[in-house]
């Protein structure tokens, strides 16, 4: 059977298992199945000592303990080697006085952006564009987001979706725009119409039945 192109090439879609991989990290041989049982954020950027991808990785740095305490294993990515990725973050230490603690993949061969469809011809066919993975515990794909080479990607909202998508689980609720932990949550709507009669009738902040809130406790 005649290989697939890049463009034919079925990437993984939200609800996904994604693609199990082992590659070389700046922190070893690592294989994504290894974090099973823990949040994992997979990003990946268009090179190394580049000047929009130093301020990213600045910015990754300076969230990766809240991204910790929310159970969250960071993992960055571009197609560079190993060498060039241990010469970038000594130098970010050296220059910017910033640490970076979270490992990154060579990859080279292109073989995991590839797996993800990280690389977009009409941006670069040799540089990954800058893509953010939300996965799962069970290792499902739950959301992914895509930036241009030219504009740096906003922390706040990669801390804010994992905190939606978390609250979601726990909770059994679903998230509204703009939404920030502490605000109201939607509760589903009713799928029979002797339950929509009643949502009224069941204390929420409700707009119509459709759309009510609550308060999580």
């Amino acid at each position: 059977m005649e290989e697939k192109t890049v463009e034919e090439r079925l990437f993984p879609r939200l609800g996904d298992t994604v693609p199990d991989f082992e590659a070389v990290t700046t922190h070893g041989v690592i294989r994504l199945s290894d974090f099973k049982g823990k949040w994992v954020i997979l990003f990946s950027h268009p090179a190394d000592f580049t000047p929009v991808c130093t301020t990213e990785f600045v910015a990754f740095a300076k969230i990766y303990p809240e991204l910790v305490k929310r159970n969250v294993q960071l993992i960055g990515l571009s197609v560079d080697s190993v060498f060039s990725h241990i010469a970038w973050v000594r130098n970010i230490e050296e220059k910017l006085g910033v640490k970076i603690p979270f490992p990154i993949i060579a990859d080279l061969d292109m073989k995991v952006a590839n797996l993800f469809g990280m690389i977009h011809p009409k941006q670069s066919t040799t540089a990954a564009v800058r893509c953010v993975y939300v996965i799962d515990p069970e290792m499902k794909l739950r959301a992914m987001m895509c930036y241009p080479m030219e504009a740096g990607r906003n922390m706040d909202e990669i801390l804010r979706l994992i905190d939606a998508l978390q609250t979601a689980d726990k909770y059994k609720v679903v998230i509204p725009a703009n939404w920030r932990p502490g605000d109201p949550v939607i509760v589903p709507p009713p799928r029979t119409q002797e339950s929509a009669e009643k949502r009224l009738q069941e204390g929420y902040e409700c707009i119509d039945w459709y759309l009510c809130k609550k308060k999580l406790e």
